[in-house]
This record gives structure tokens, sequence and C-alpha cells, in this order.
């Protein structure tokens, strides 16, 4: 309920219309999820000789956690020592020596910086193996749809409870101290520190099992619990479960004595924002770019959330009960109507920031799932507002809740060195003051029902938006959703070893054309021209390729791809076979995902 609906109505759909503007003529930056951007050996590579180790690198720092990465031989047998080190964004897999010539099959399952698991495979062959299909590991990498659907819920449940553990009692502090001797909004509290609890608990049994792909079945796994209490996430949610035990520590001597102290004040502050900012720093707001005002931007955004919607549900459960008595309503509705007017206001600019750097463009927005998601979110956003301006509207034209006005200026003549005299209140004022609450009184009885399905309308909206943001901290964001360019640098391979590099760039990285720009440099990172060089495009999961690539030279060591087609989605790897003279050839290839 909230006296600035409007305004705030009118703030997202002037913020939104900025950023559809600017999205227009500006192009997104780099995404904020990792994804794999070269391997060496690369995809469908032929070696003379097997290599010591398979390298991965990713656009971001990534972790093993309670994923893998294997190396498979044509007949499934591991052939990895099973030591894979992560170097930043480099996952380094170490194989057994004296590898047979064969096929070898690749798979990764890794966590990127904001908890979600990335997956893939590929293959490549040394001697005169026969390459496996990357397709043979389909389906390896998917995540347990019981557990997909888990932990939206597990989300949900913190959420919600969050709401009710911080919302009310900030409610009390701040409209109504005379419900801290109410023993419904007592239980309300103590049910919303046990969901937290709960929820943390839940999020952290059933992040292991999401990283690995594995089912409910191992939510107990000691790996699993063990990889994810060695995560950010999994140290944060058992955070979260220590604050809600300290806060209900506070809370409980509060209850007991009918009123908070200046100590318990202080405390319960100092738990609750840790508390909000346990479930901010985890999750989008940590990775990608400028992640301290990401991370500051959620928490704001947990937080007005947390006030406005455990606010309603304080007022559903205590004066808008037909049993509270009517006074109390009339006095606890200005100052949360105040307090939800800036609620609101936070809540509208912290989330088009956040939409801003999760989706990137407009365009996103209709491409891809986490957009599609957003929109469903602004939609409730907006119902919620127009309920919200309901409430206002009840609250100023049959509560007599109106604007302060500053006082009218009168002009007071001051006598030098007079003593001042104490003024006593005016009978007459005091009567009209007194009269005048009576009727506030009155009205709020006589509109409680409607006023209580109103807030109750709100709620019932809120609880929905809710569970939108749940799903959204589990899916991608758009951004990493969305065609971004290529811009790689990848060492030659030869016989020999490495010698040299090439930089590939491709533009949109999208179906249809593109442009392509290669460009060779020698050991020494000066352009070198080369005797021949080759560039082909495939799809092993579709069994498209290889398909030439027509190149025309620009300039030394520059070669240009005008106009290369992309035949459709998936996951395209770009081969560069380069002949440095009449004796050493080398290769260097490169994967990207088109959307």
């Amino acid at each position: 309920m909230s006296r600035r609906a409007p305004g705030a109505l009118l703030l997202l759909l002037a913020l939104l219309g900025l950023w559809l503007g600017a999205g227009v003529a500006t192009a997104p930056p780099a995404a904020a999820h990792a994804e794999l951007v070269s391997t060496d050996p690369g995809e469908g590579a032929r070696l003379e000789e097997a290599p010591a180790q398979v390298t991965l690198t990713f656009t971001e720092g990534v972790s093993l956690g309670a994923g893998h990465t294997r190396v498979l031989d044509a007949s499934g047998e591991r052939v990895d020592t099973g030591s894979a080190t992560v170097e930043g964004d480099r996952v380094v897999v170490p194989l057994r020596s004296d590898l047979p010539d064969d096929g070898y099959l690749v798979t990764y399952r890794v966590v990127s910086a904001d908890s979600h698991p990335v997956s893939g495979a590929f293959s490549f062959v040394v001697g005169d193996g026969e390459l496996v299909p990357a397709d043979a590991a389909a389906g390896a990498g998917d995540t347990d749809p019981v557990v997909g659907a888990a932990l939206p819920a597990a989300r949900w449940l913190g959420f919600a409870g969050l709401s009710l553990a911080i919302g009310v009692p900030v409610l009390l502090l701040a409209a109504w101290p005379a419900g801290w001797a109410s023993a419904r909004l007592r239980r309300m509290v103590t049910g919303g520190l046990a969901a937290v609890a709960a929820g943390a608990a839940l999020t952290f049994l059933l992040q292991g099992p999401y990283a690995a792909g594995s089912g409910l079945g191992s939510v107990a796994d000691p790996a699993l619990l063990a990889a994810t209490a060695d995560s950010a996430n999994g140290v944060a949610h058992l955070l979260r479960i220590v604050l809600v035990a300290a806060l209900a520590v506070v809370l409980r001597s509060v209850w007991r004595r009918g009123s908070p102290s200046v100590v318990d004040g202080v405390a319960g502050s100092v738990l609750a924002a840790a508390l909000v900012g346990t479930v901010a720093a985890v999750g989008h707001p940590v990775a990608g770019p400028l992640p301290a005002l990401a991370v500051t931007a959620a928490a704001v955004h947990v937080a007005a959330m947390v006030v406005w919607l455990g606010g309603l549900a304080g007022l559903l459960g205590g004066v808008l009960r037909e049993e509270a008595p009517a006074d109390d309503l009339a006095r606890a509705l200005p100052p949360f109507s105040r307090l939800a007017a800036g609620s609101v206001t936070a809540l509208v600019v912290t989330g088009v920031v956040q939409s801003v750097r999760e989706v990137g463009s407009p365009a996103a927005l209709v491409t891809t799932t986490y957009g599609w998601v957003l929109l469903a979110k602004l939609a409730l956003v907006l119902l919620l507002l127009a309920a919200a301006g309901v409430s206002r509207v009840w609250v100023q034209q049959h509560l007599g809740v109106r604007r302060s006005r500053p006082a009218p200026r009168r002009r007071v003549t001051a006598h030098a060195f007079a003593a001042s005299e104490a003024t006593e209140p005016d009978p007459a004022v005091s009567s009209a003051a007194g009269a005048r609450a009576e009727v506030q009184a009155a009205a709020a009885a006589a509109e409680r029902p409607a006023l209580r399905r109103s807030v109750l309308v709100e709620l019932a909206v809120g609880l929905v938006v809710l569970a939108l943001s749940a799903v959204l901290v589990g899916t991608p964001p758009a951004r990493a959703e969305v065609a971004q360019p290529v811009d790689v640098t990848l060492p030659v391979q030869t016989a020999a070893g490495e010698d040299g590099s090439v930089q590939v760039s491709v533009d949109p990285a999208a179906a249809g054309p593109n442009t392509l720009h290669v460009y060779l440099l020698d050991a020494q990172g000066q352009f070198t021209q080369p005797v021949d060089i080759r560039v082909t495009l495939t799809e092993p999961a579709q069994e498209i390729g290889p398909i030439d690539v027509a190149l025309e030279p620009a300039g030394p060591g520059h070669y240009v791809g005008d106009g290369m087609a992309v035949p459709g989605a998936g996951t395209w790897t770009l081969a560069v076979t380069v002949r440095l003279d009449e004796f050493t050839a080398g290769t260097a290839s490169t994967t990207f995902p088109v959307r």
C-alpha cells in the first residue's frame, strides 16, 4: 500500500523508456555468465601424438565444485588422471601417458561464478583413430527436472520467510509499536524465520545435485555436500542459517519484554542487514561487470521487497483484523504508507538497474527465457502498483490521511531579554484533534473490509512476483543467451608444439551472414604471411560440415570472410588451418554458440 504508487509507476515507465531508447543505439557488453571460448586440442582436431593434457578456456572464472571434467576413449573408458585443476578461467585436465591412436571425447560440467552449471562436450582424434561424435554425451549434462523444480521452490520459501522475519518487525518499529504485544504477529515472525532457515538448508542440499547434474537421491552425498560447503554459494546459505538463529534470539527477548530496547534495535538491524546481504551476494550479482554495484543494488532491492510485502502481511495479521482497535488502524496506516512509498521507489530504481545489467538489450526481452520471465514479473509489478494506488485512494479519502502541509508562517515580535513562558495547549485545539481522531477511527472501522481486500490483492500478487524472482535467480541471464560477437586469440598447434597465434573475430555470431576477421601472428607477435590458409565451420551435434569459408586477403597476415554464412543455431566450431612453410602446418579452433 503506497501513497506514491502512481509516481513510482511513472518513474518505472520513464526509466524503461530511457533504457529502450538507449538499447536501440548501443550494443551490450560481454555476458555475465561463463561460456566456453576455446579448447586445446580443438574440436575435431587430428593429432599425430596424444597430448599430455586438455585445456578448456572460458569467458570468466569457473570452479569444478560438484561438477566434473572427463576424457573418455572410444569405448567409454576414462583416460584422464582424475586430477583436473582450475587456473582462473582455464580448466586443465591431465591425461594418462602413452595413449594409443583412438578417438577421445571430452565432457565437462563446471560451475560459473553465478553458481549456474555450464556443460558440454567435444572430441579429438589421435593418429588413425575414428572421431567420436560429441552427441555421444547427449543428456549427460542436463539438470534433473525434479532438482530444477525444487530449487526455485526453496528460494521462494526463503524469500517469503524473509518478508515476514524482517518486514513485520520493521512495521512494528515504524508504524505500530502496540503490535509487539500481538501473539499472532509473533507467530508470523517466528514462522518467517523458520522458513528462511528451511529455504537456506534446502537450497544448500540441492546445490550439489544441481551442479553435478544428478538427482534427488544424491542430496546427502558427502562429496557433493563438501563441494557445496567449499563454495561461496554454500557459505552464504550456511551463514544465513546462523544469522536466522541469532535474530531469533534477539526477537525472543523483544517479545518477552513487549518492546525493543536500543540495543535490541541496533542488534536486530545489523542481523537483518546481514541476512539481506546473504541473499544479494549470491547468483547473478556476483558475476559479470561491476559486481559491487550489482550486489548493492540487489541488497536494496531485497530490503525494499521484504519491508513492503512483510508490512502488508503484518497489516493483514494485525490492524486489519476485525477485532483490532480502530484507533490502531488509523495510527498505523499513515507511517506505513510513507514507508511503503520509499520501498516502492527503491524497488523500481534498483529493478531497472538489475534488468539493464542482466538483459543488456531490449531485443533480449523477447528472445530469451530470462527476458520473458522478467516481462511477466514486470507486468505483475505494474498490477501491484495499481493495487497500491487503490489503497492510497482509500487511505486519503476515507481515513482522512493527507499529505502534510507546512504550517503558515506567522510574524512574531521578539522582545529583548523577555522571560520565556511555557505555552499551554489550547483546549479548543486539543478538543478538535480528539474529535478528528475519533472521526478517523470510525472511518477506519467502516472501511476496514474494503481496505483488507485491497491489501490482500497486493500481497497475493507480491507472492507471485517472489515466485518469478526465484525462477529468475536460477535462469541464465539474457546476456548469456543472445548472440555475442566472438573475439579470441588462439595458439597455432603444429607437430612440434605451439608456433604463433591466430586472432579470430566473428560478428555478430548469429545465424545468417557474419563478418569474419582472421589475423595470423608469429611467435614474436608480428603479422606473418602463410603459404596457405583455410577456415571451416562445423556443427558436430547436427553433423553439419565442415563448411569452407571463402577468404579474401586484407593485408599482411589479415584475411576477411565477408558474409560468412552460419546455417542455423547450435554450437559451432571454427577451425583455422595454416601452412606456415613447405614443411610446417598448424591448426587452431574455437567454439561459439549461435542462438
